[in-house]
């Protein structure tokens, strides 16, 4: 029988380098369709009212306050979710040291 591998140890920036990306990907993904389904907003009530549609609208007064938001909500989860880990990856590795 073969030991498994080593596994890489474990650094605390690794923490924040996981929560940032997590918090890029989500923010991005909710800004993109946020952004959408705010120009659908925007054109159908231009179309109600028969207005052109201002499509800053959509990006400055809704997409952009909920990325922005969102961006905050996934960090502080992602933060808690990603020290959790670290923590338990830590204990982990430590008792199997002590085998």
């Amino acid at each position: 029988m073969t030991a498994a591998p080593a596994s890489r140890p474990t650094h605390w920036y690794g923490v924040i380098v996981r929560a940032l990306l997590i918090t890029l990907v989500g923010s991005l993904l909710i800004f993109a369709v946020t952004l959408l389904f705010a120009i659908f907003g925007v054109v159908i009530t231009g179309a109600l009212y028969h207005r052109h549609p201002d499509m800053t609208i959509a990006y400055r007064h809704i997409a952009i306050p909920v990325g922005i938001a969102a961006a905050v909500i996934i960090f502080v989860f992602a933060l808690i979710t990603e020290t959790r880990r670290y923590r338990q990856v830590k204990t982990l590795t430590a008792l199997e040291r002590m085998n």
